[in-house]
C-alpha cells in the first residue's frame, strides 16, 4: 500500500512511522520543514486533565499512556508531573470538581498543602490567599524538537520519504483519473499534485496538516468547521515566552492563577498566561522588550524565587489547530473514501495514539477510541464558529 501523509509535525510523523511499520510505502509532504507548524509553538503539556467529554478524556489518556510506553527510546518526555493551585473561590471550586471527576475516571491526583507544594517546587512563592492545590503525578511535558528528531530517525530507518518545501496543490480522485490510467495502476485511488509540478499516486492520503487542514479539505471538496485566526486573542492563538537560563531547580509543570510555567530545557522556562493572550496576534508578534514580555516576567518573579535575573529570550505567538467544537477530527469522510483526516488541538499528547490508531484503521481495523470524532459528525453544518477562548488557569 502506498500512503501520502500531508504534514511533518509530530502527528504526521507519528502516523507515517506506524504506517511504515505496518508495511506501507510512505511519503510525507511538508510545505516548510518538519515541526515548523504548530509543533514548534506548543506548550507541549502531555495530559488528560480537564479534557471533556469522557470520550475525549479517554483519547488523551491513551495518548499519555502511549508516550510512556515509548519514553525510554528518547529524552523528549519529562514525566515529572504537574502542580496546580487556586487562590480564589471560583477556581478552587472548579479545581475540586475537576479532581473529583478525574478521580472517578481512575486518573491519579494528590491534594497538596502549601508545604507539599514547596517540596514539589522548591522555588514556589506560596501566596497568602492559597485556597487549594493538587498534584497530577503522571502528567508530563514534552520537548517537541527532540520528539520530532526521534520520529524522523525512525522514519528514515523505515524507508519513509520526507519531501520538504513542497505543498499539496490538488488531488485527482478515482472518478477524475482516466480509465486507461486506472487500468495501468490498479488500486490507486488518488493522485496528489505538488507545488513543484510533480504528482504522487496513493492508495490512501492522510491529512495531518494541523491549522492548514481547511486548505487540504477544500482541495478534496470536504468542508470542515476548522477555526482559523480572525482577530487578536481568539481561541486559535496564545503567547509563549522562553526565558534565559535561570538558577532554578524546577523540573515540572506548574499552573498558577497568574502564570503557567514549565521547564524549557537547559535551565530555561516556558511561560504562558492565558488572560494575557487577549492581544495575541501571529501577524504582529511583540519583541522581547515589549509590555507583554515585561508582564510575563513580573508574574514569573511573583510566583518563583531566584527569577530576579529572568529575561525573555524569545516571544512567540503559538497557533492552535482547532475544530469548531474543540474536539479532534479523526477519520475518513464519506464523500472522500481515499482521504483520512486528522485535526486536533491536543496534538503533542495524542501523537502516539493517533499514530497507532490511524495506521490500524487504514489497514482495516477500527480504533474504538476514535468513534466519536469522525469528520462526518458535523453533517452540513460546517460554519467555523469558535469555541470560547480559554481565559482561566488550567484551561487548555
Amino acid at each position: 500500500m502506498k500512503v501520502v501523509v500531508i504534514g511533518a509535525g509530530v502527528v504526521g510523523l507519528a502516523i507515517a512511522v506506524e504506517l511504515a511499520q505496518h508495511g506501507a510505502v510512505v511519503t510525507v509532504v511538508e510545505k516548510k520543514t518538519p515541526g515548523s507548524g504548530t509543533s514548534s509553538t506548543s506548550y507541549a503539556w502531555v495530559n488528560a486533565n480537564n479534557k471533556e467529554p469522557i470520550s475525549y478524556f479517554e483519547l488523551n489518556r491513551a495518548g499519555l499512556q502511549g508516550h510512556k510506553k515509548i519514553a525510554a527510546e528518547g529524552a523528549w518526555l519529562q514525566q515529572t508531573g504537574h502542580v496546580e493551585f487556586a487562590t480564589d473561590e471560583v477556581h478552587r471550586a472548579e479545581l475540586e470538581a475537576r479532581v473529583g471527576r478525574v478521580r472517578g475516571y481512575g486518573y491519579e491526583v494528590e491534594t497538596v498543602s502549601p508545604e507539599r507544594a514547596r517540596e514539589l517546587i522548591p522555588e514556589l512563592i506560596v501566596p497568602e490567599n492559597w485556597k487549594s492545590g493538587v498534584f497530577f503525578p503522571q502528567e508530563a511535558h514534552c520537548y517537541p524538537s527532540l520528539y520530532l528528531g526521534h520520529l524522523l530517525d525512525q522514519a528514515a530507518g523505515l524507508g519513509v520519504t520526507v519531501l520538504n518545501g513542497v505543498a499539496v496543490t490538488g488531488f485527482d480522485t478515482p472518478d477524475q483519473v482516466a480509465a486507461p490510467e486506472r487500468a495501468a495502476a490498479p488500486g490507486k485511488q488518488a493522485r496528489v499534485t505538488l507545488s513543484d509540478g510533480t504528482t504522487l499516486s496513493a492508495d490512501r492520503v492522510v491529512s495531518a496538516a494541523g491549522r492548514w487542514t481547511n486548505q487540504i479539505a477544500v482541495l478534496a471538496d470536504v468542508p470542515l468547521p476548522m477555526v482559523e485566526f480572525q482577530q487578536p486573542g481568539d481561541v486559535t492563538v496564545g503567547y509563549l515566552a522562553i526565558t534565559n537560563p535561570l538558577p532554578v531547580s524546577m523540573n515540572r509543570l506548574m499552573t498558577s492563577p497568574w502564570l503557567n510555567v514549565r521547564p524549557a530545557g537547559g535551565g530555561r522556562l516556558l511561560l504562558q498566561a492565558l488572560d494575557v493572550d487577549v492581544t495575541a496576534d501571529p501577524t504582529q508578534v511583540p519583541d522581547v522588550e515589549s509590555d507583554v514580555a515585561k508582564e510575563l516576567l513580573a508574574r514569573l518573579r511573583a510566583v518563583l524565587k531566584n527569577a530576579e535575573g529572568a529575561r525573555v529570550a524569545e516571544l512567540q505567538v503559538g497557533q492552535r489547530a482547532m475544530p469548531r467544537d474543540g474536539l479532534s477530527v479523526i477519520g475518513t469522510p464519506t464523500s472522500a473514501p481515499w482521504l483520512y483526516i486528522v485535526a486536533t488541538h491536543s496534538g503533542v499528547t495524542l501523537a502516539p495514539i493517533l499514530g497507532t490508531g490511524v495506521a490500524s484503521e487504514i489497514f482495516g481495523e477500527d480504533e474504538p477510541l476514535f468513534a466519536e470524532f469522525r469528520p462526518d459528525r458535523f453533517g452540513d453544518d460546517v460554519q467555523p464558529e469558535a469555541p470560547r477562548s480559554p481565559r482561566r488557569p488550567g484551561e487548555q
